[in-house]
């Protein structure tokens, strides 16, 4: 039996009654072409030889105004989309630095374990190609205790998360002194996770950095990162109290999207009781794994990817051996290596599903999936956009996204989607219907 193409798949889910009598909303978002610029003329040219042997023989707009500021000593907030090339806009100046200048140091923050190991991973790879003897090291809980020694004295970027900093540099600042009697840059990627009483106590461990560095004497560069932060200047201001450059349009291709609100289908019409939203993602999902499309399906809790995981590997597994590992759960608790098979296997297309908490939100590089499937709505919007960008990561290629509501709500009377105040609705109505109480109809299409 032929496989059938994304696009073919959906043309005939919109043909299909049955599917689109419970469709709410479909929107698309047609591909769109970047804008390029010329590597600078300051950029060392095994740099510019090993971005070349990567396929890379120009920058997009975005990246060379960032290299341009970074290098002119300005504080910068990067928001652009996922597959964007964030990455570039800061391992270029600092290695470019650190070239120049070998004694230059370099923090970069990440919020989790994983995060930090799959950027060190890339920034150590583009070292390696050009050859310098550049020290990239993470630095966190998993740390051996006879390597942090070598740490603090030979690294040059030192990759590490919000919690070691206040834990385990910040206390012991005079074992880090050739690193804070050098550092020129802080990189904080993934700025939107830093916000509520986290990302209070996370401004607070930046005054003390900022302290400590006027201690050494220097005043390092801040270069921050994300996808989906409404107000980024202002956020990255208050949290830094200095002043930062907005960088927010972006200049890379963007594939085509195509997103869908999705009621799973009634089951009891006099009561308003509709499908668990778990059975239809295991539908779709199973239909587009069939169809060798490589899916992402995001839960609300390691229970609920327990159960996908089983439901999908029973599909899957009564044929050869192999296609038991075409699906994958990946959430907290597993080991450190599990999760890097996982994600290697994501990213050479042995693993076509994948079932997820928000443990894949962030920007691990898991390749380029086709399809997002979120059960239950996130708990705020950048969340929701974080996982849809997760999908259409190939230049040129399409992408489709569909959110579920869990336990048996409905979009029929909520604010058009993504609106500000639909989630918070979904979860009000979600309380009015646990106590049995009367929730008003909107007065919303």
């Amino acid at each position: 039996m032929a496989k059938l193409t994304l696009d073919e798949w959906l043309a005939r889910k919109e043909s299909d009654r049955r599917f689109t009598e419970n469709v709410r909303a479909l929107k698309r978002i047609p591909y769109s072409g970047g804008s390029f610029e010329p590597f600078p003329a300051w950029l060392d040219s095994r740099l510019r030889a090993a971005l070349e042997k990567d396929g890379i023989d120009r920058l997009y707009s975005h990246q060379s105004e960032a290299l341009e500021l970074v290098r002119g000593g300005r504080n910068v907030v990067l928001v652009t989309p996922t597959a964007s090339g964030k990455t570039l806009c800061y391992n270029l100046p600092v290695l470019q630095r650190i070239l120049e200048e070998p004694e230059t140091r370099a923090l970069y923050l990440f919020p989790t374990k994983a995060l930090s190991q799959d950027q060190m991973h890339e920034v150590h790879s583009l070292i390696n190609e050009t050859g310098a003897n550049i020290g990239t090291y993470t630095y966190d809980g998993d740390t051996p205790d006879d390597a942090r020694q070598a740490i603090r004295r030979r690294g040059h970027v030192v990759v590490t998360n919000p919690d070691m900093l206040h834990a385990g540099i910040l206390p012991h600042h005079t074992k880090w002194r050739q690193l804070f009697m050098n550092l020129r840059f802080v990189v904080i990627d993934e700025l939107h996770v830093y916000r509520g009483v986290f990302g209070s106590h996370f401004a607070n461990v930046l005054r003390r950095l900022d302290r400590v560095c006027r201690f050494y004497g220097v005043d390092p560069v801040y270069v921050c990162c994300s996808a989906t932060v409404a107000n980024p200047k202002e956020h990255a201001e208050r949290l830094l109290e200095r002043p930062v450059e907005l960088i927010d349009e972006s200049g890379a291709p963007r594939a085509g999207r195509t997103f869908i609100l999705y009621n799973p289908p009634i089951v009891n019409r006099e009561l308003g009781i509709r499908q668990s939203a778990l059975t239809p993602a295991r539908n779709m999902a199973s239909e587009l794994i069939e169809n060798n499309i490589q899916t992402i399906v995001f839960t609300t809790s390691r229970l609920s990817v327990e159960v996908l995981v089983k439901y999908l590997k029973d599909r899957f597994g009564r044929g050869k051996p192999t296609d038991d590992k075409k699906v994958a759960g990946y959430r907290g608790g597993y080991l450190p290596n599990l999760r890097r098979e996982i994600e290697a296997g994501l990213r050479e297309r042995r693993v076509m599903g994948v079932v997820s908490t928000n443990a894949l939100e962030l920007g691990i590089d898991i390749g380029a999936l086709d399809e997002v499937v979120l059960v239950q709505a996130p708990h705020s919007v950048s969340q929701a956009v974080q996982r849809i960008g997760r999908a259409g990561h190939q230049v040129g290629g399409e992408s489709r996204g569909t959110l579920l509501p869990l336990d048996g709500l409905d979009f029929l009377h909520l604010a058009p989607w993504p609106e500000r105040s639909s989630i918070t609705t979904l979860r009000k109505r979600r309380r009015c219907l646990r106590r049995s109480t009367y929730w008003p109809r909107s007065s919303s299409p």
